[in-house]
């Protein structure tokens, strides 16, 4: 059997056992890089180790320290509290909050699930207490997240802009940013018209706090509407009462005007978003080192071991010449639409299941043989590919899909369970095919 046969199979395999068991896909990605990369593909471990995606892994590492460092702190929900105090109490306008706070999250660094984790519990508690429908407020932070997760500094931008520009493929970051961005903001407009959101115009909540939760490895403080049981660290009755100002601590401070500095540097500068986000850390660190000791076990590791094992795989794909031999096959359809529709529909329909970060890379990857003959946009299939590889992530199968089916307190789970999984079967089936339409047939990218 050919190499070519070999690595797909293996791919197969990998994408099925990692939908069907609780086994992380990068860790079987490594396991299929050596397996199959020493046996069959001839390549000495060296070299498979030469595929390893080390600024990649550098940049997820040190966003994600900087962000738990973030969250400890309280400086993430400063900023959440002081985003919905701005609207005066609007009911109307808090989904669209949470939507462009999580949106802000990823757009400066934050991982995808990461921010839906902090975002997600505070958005549905607002919908138990003030009658907005649950299903609302967990897919705008979804959707709000996906919006924001193509910037040039973001984890999905760099993964997607380096590896256009490793294949040597037109890009252009800002098209993909500013697509996903207003792909995401179109749904969460006609879900905010479908779902209730009409009649919430007019409403406005009396000075109410925004309840604090701390994740992972903090506290929790509840608010009046949050669900029963014993606090972390607090009492049970203990809340951030309306009338007594919440004082910004120096380290606070110190945090926002690091998150600043990353985003000047990386985006102004040029500097690597991974050694700049892990500098800021590491300075933070420094002024409450004791406080922070467990940071570093709040870096999502599995993301890591995710990325970097499937990229790592990609390599031996590449190696192998898999790539050239699937687009070869594809390029012989002899109709480059429906080859961009069908990649749009795989990575739409793997990513419900499985990681997007792990299949927007393989589906840009298996569109380049393709896009190199210049018959279709480039921009215009990565930016759909992109879009389509990532909005399904509100499947309760996907990470973020089941943060918040996980976070969602007061509400009847099991109709909630249903409620996303219909709503995502109807994304799953209609999302590859408007990002096809709105990108791709056009011709305008």
């Amino acid at each position: 059997m050919s190499p070519e046969i070999v690595t797909i199979i293996a791919l197969v395999v990998i994408f099925a056992i990692a939908t069907f068991l609780p086994i992380n896909m990068g860790a079987l990605a490594f396991v299929a890089a050596f397996v199959v990369g020493t046996l069959s593909v001839g390549l000495e471990t060296d070299e498979i180790i030469g595929g390893f995606p080390a600024g990649l892994v550098l940049t997820l590492i040190g966003v994600t320290y900087l962000f738990a460092i973030a969250e400890n702190n309280g400086t993430v929900d400063l900023l959440v509290r002081g985003a919905v105090r701005l609207v005066g109490g609007h009911v109307a306008a808090i989904p669209w909050i949470m939507f462009f706070v999580t949106g802000v999250l990823t757009a400066i660094g934050a991982l995808s699930p990461a921010a839906v984790a902090i975002i997600a519990p505070i958005a549905l508690s607002f919908a138990a207490r003030h009658g907005i429908s649950p299903l609302l407020m967990g897919m705008m932070v979804i959707h709000g997240a996906q919006g924001g997760g193509f910037s040039p500094i973001s984890v999905y931008g760099v993964t997607v802009n380096t590896i256009v520009r490793d294949e040597g493929l037109p890009g252009s970051p800002l098209a993909v940013f500013l697509g996903a961005l207003f792909f995401n903001l179109a749904i969460a407009l006609v879900l905010f018209f479908v779902l209730g959101g009409r009649k919430l115009i007019g409403r406005k909540v009396e000075a109410e706090p925004l309840p604090h939760t701390e994740h992972a490895h903090g506290t929790v403080v509840r608010g009046h509407g949050a669900a029963p049981g014993p606090a972390v660290g607090g009492d049970d009755d203990e809340h951030v009462h309306p009338d007594v100002p919440q004082p910004v601590r120096f380290e606070q401070i110190l945090t926002l005007v690091g998150l600043v500095v990353v985003a000047v540097l990386a985006l102004g500068f040029d500097l690597d978003i991974g050694f700049v986000a892990i500098s800021v850390a590491v300075v933070l660190a420094l002024f409450s080192a004791q406080k922070h000791k467990g940071a570093v076990s709040q870096i999502s590791w599995s993301t890591v071991l995710l990325i970097a094992g499937v990229l790592t795989f990609v390599f031996v794909l590449e190696e192998a010449g898999t790539i050239d031999y699937v687009g070869d096959a594809v390029i012989g359809l002899g109709v480059p639409l429906l080859i961009a529709l069908l990649l749009a529909y795989i990575g739409g329909v793997v990513s419900a299941f499985a990681s997007s970060t792990a299949i927007i890379g393989v589906a840009i990857l298996l569109a380049v043989p393709f896009l190199e003959s210049g018959d279709i946009s480039a921009i215009g299939v990565v930016v759909a590919l992109s879009v389509a590889s990532t909005i399904v992530d509100v499947s309760p199968f996907s990470t973020n899909g089941a943060l918040v089916l996980a976070n969602a307190h007061d509400i009847d789970k099991d109709r909630f369970y249903k409620q996303i999984l219909g709503y995502a079967a109807i994304v799953v089936a209609i999302g590859p095919l408007l990002a096809w339409l709105v990108f791709v047939v056009p011709g305008w990218l």
